[in-house]
């Protein structure tokens, strides 16, 4: 039997692809590329070619329970670590942390989001496998660096230092999301690289950096340690989790541990985590326009857009349009500047408050 184990993170709401991304049906769950694969699935498939089905797990909020049996009908219910609340990304890893350890002390864990697009899948194994292997033989926290094709300001990065473990480099700093200046010094420096949010660890590496840099989250799930992995842990989770801190695993323990490395990869990474992502990554037009779900188009003087229907019967016509986010679903059409999609949660929060939960 192997130690090595996979964490998918599927409980976000992913607001920022609204209106596709509802709460009731988020973005993990969402075909984009007509592949017949969602987002969640192409991540399920991708981990289960190296890791065994029966040691995948996918952490998620409760609310999403039904649809990731019905997309994931590969693993059992006891593989789905249900969130009774969103508490950001350290809880849920704590939970699966301790979940994994109670069946595998020797564990070696992959923690990945379950939105990611990867180009180059062989490469990408590839370096997971080294990633597993290298943090069962050190104390380490690891994350695959991406080396930066652009100056991207929506991203975090990862400056690598002059020590080494083999081929993973010492992390010096994490930095948040730059502005285009900093970012196009960090690009010409070769240092910084994006940061995946892909992190891989043995369990008992990463259950001694909450003890240490979290303590309020370990506290509270060492109270019902013994509970994991028996009928009485989703009676207990249901009861504390929410009694832990709202924060991410990359400002709780990645930017304050020291023994974070960073493996620095290239293999076609994309976060889909914003339409202006999906538009870089889609297929374009001779006027560089993406056109999305089969949509029926007619575009006149009209460049650089992104457009999708999630209406098969729905003839669209464009004229005068150029940077633009034209996207219906439901019962909601956005039209939107590419360049402002950082309002699209506001649109949200407006739609609900002045027209009811339904455009949420």
């Amino acid at each position: 039997m192997t130690d090595n184990y996979c964490v998918i993170m599927g409980g976000g709401i992913g607001s920022r692809f609204w209106p596709f991304s509802r709460e009731s049906y988020p973005k993990q769950f969402l075909d984009f590329f007509g592949t017949g694969r969602s987002l969640l699935q192409m991540t399920f498939d991708r981990f289960a070619k190296i890791i065994p089905v029966e040691n995948i797990y996918v952490a998620t909020n409760e609310a999403y329970f039904d649809l990731m049996k019905l997309q994931l009908p590969e693993l059992n219910e006891n593989q789905f670590l249900l969130e009774p609340s969103r508490r950001n990304t350290a809880p849920c890893i704590a939970y699966a942390s301790y979940r994994i350890n109670a069946c595998n002390p020797n564990a070696n864990i992959i923690v990945a989001p379950s939105d990611h697009l990867i180009l180059k899948e062989e490469e990408f194994l590839h370096d997971v496998q080294k990633a597993l292997d290298f943090v069962r033989e050190n104390k380490a926290l690891a994350t695959l660096g991406i080396k930066p094709s652009r100056p991207e300001t929506g991203y975090g990065y990862i400056q690598n230092s002059d020590k080494m473990i083999g081929e993973f480099t010492k992390v010096k700093t994490f930095t948040e999301k730059p502005n285009l200046e900093i970012a196009k010094v960090f690009q010409q420096s070769g240092e910084f690289f994006w940061n995946s949010g892909i992190f891989i660890w043995n369990v008992n590496t990463i259950l001694e950096a909450f003890s240490k840099l979290l303590p309020d989250i370990s506290v509270r799930f060492d109270l019902g340690k013994h509970l994991f992995n028996t009928d009485k842990e989703r009676a207990f989770v249901k009861e504390h989790f929410a009694y832990c801190p709202n924060i991410s695993i990359d400002y709780g323990i990645m930017e304050k541990a020291d023994n974070v490395y960073m493996l620095c990869v290239d293999f076609g990474w994309a976060d889909l985590g914003t339409w202006g992502s999906l538009y870089d990554l889609a297929n374009k037009d001779e006027n560089e326009n993406a056109i999305l779900k089969n949509t029926k188009v007619l575009t006149y003087e009209s460049f650089r857009n992104v457009i999708a229907i999630d209406n098969p019967g729905r003839l669209v016509v464009i004229e005068g349009l150029e940077d633009f986010i034209v996207a219906e679903s439901g019962n909601v059409l956005l039209i939107c500047k590419k360049d402002d999609e950082q309002r699209i949660k506001q649109f949200v929060a407006d739609a609900q408050l002045k027209f009811g939960k339904e455009y949420k």
